[in-house]
């Protein structure tokens, strides 16, 4: 996955958001997972995906997607605290005559990973008013957070652990399944690992698709085909991280240890952006 650049001239906010406020007056946008967005509109091509949308306990609008999409500019440290400051704009790379659909407020730098830190590899976007939260994406429906009671604490949880802080088993005995939404279509697979709420999956990703939502598959509803137009309905459970070296090569950041510590950090300090998410029930 490249790494994409992070931006603070205020210059450019300023325009931004008078585009937005213009754009904002004469339509309603819709913001949805496997939206694929932009934080340089100069480098077109280097975009990451929103994994999932709604709203955190604050009743701020967030957008969730990978920390690993941008790093600090030289000499500046932004990542790895909230960043209530309109510095970095994100755009919806397919209507970026809208303005800006969010800003960042959070992200989880590499960190010297090539693909993105361990267990924190994720992003916080605050959307702008404007904009209409859905939990339907082009093909994935996410019908809340994926809640596991009797599962393992993801290593980011503070003790004791919430129901949705908890990881998906991937031994022999369970057949866990990911449905995920990319450039390379409607994927799905087992989960075949699980490394402290990194999960493996043979369901694919490209670059681009960072950040990108997957979802559960509930057992026993219809798997994605060409009889139901590809589509899928399920709780979210994650976000794309990065192809890696292992068998399988696609690997995703469970939304338990997003979740997880974005509860801690909100605990240490009141007023986290993205604290207490939860996915918009909206259609």
């Amino acid at each position: 996955m490249r790494t994409r650049s992070f931006l603070a001239a205020i210059a450019v906010v300023v325009l931004a958001v008078t585009g937005a406020a213009s754009a904002s007056a004469e339509t309603a946008k819709r913001v949805f997972n496997s939206m694929q967005i932009l934080f340089d509109l100069n480098s077109p091509d280097h975009f990451c995906t929103i994994g999932a949308v709604g709203t955190d306990k604050y009743d701020r609008r967030i957008a969730v997607s990978a920390g690993h999409c941008l790093q600090d500019p030289p000499g500046q440290k932004y990542s790895d605290r909230d960043i209530p400051e309109n510095i970095q704009p994100v755009y919806d790379r397919g209507d970026t005559g809208f303005g800006p659909i969010g800003y960042v407020r959070y992200f989880k730098s590499r960190e010297g990973s090539m693909t993105g830190h361990p267990t924190k590899d994720y992003l916080i976007i605050e959307l702008v008013p404007s904009v209409t939260l859905s939990s339907q994406g082009p093909y994935l429906k996410q019908t809340g957070e994926m809640e596991v009671p009797d599962g393992q604490p993801s290593p980011n949880a503070l003790t004791p652990s919430l129901a949705d802080e908890r990881l998906l088993g991937a031994a022999l005995n369970n057949n866990n399944e990911l449905v995920v939404s990319g450039q390379l279509g409607v994927w799905y697979g087992r989960i075949t690992s699980n490394a402290n709420g990194v999960y493996q999956s043979w369901a694919k990703h490209q670059g681009g698709d960072s950040g990108g939502p997957a979802i559960w598959h509930v057992p026993g509803t219809e798997y994605p085909g060409q009889g139901n137009n590809f589509q899928a309905a399920g709780p979210w459970a994650g976000i794309t991280k990065a192809v890696i070296l292992g068998v399988p090569q696609y690997a995703y950041t469970s939304s338990a240890n997003i979740l997880a510590d974005l509860r801690a950090r909100d605990a240490a300090h009141p007023g986290t952006y993205g604290a207490g998410f939860h996915v918009t029930q909206n259609p």
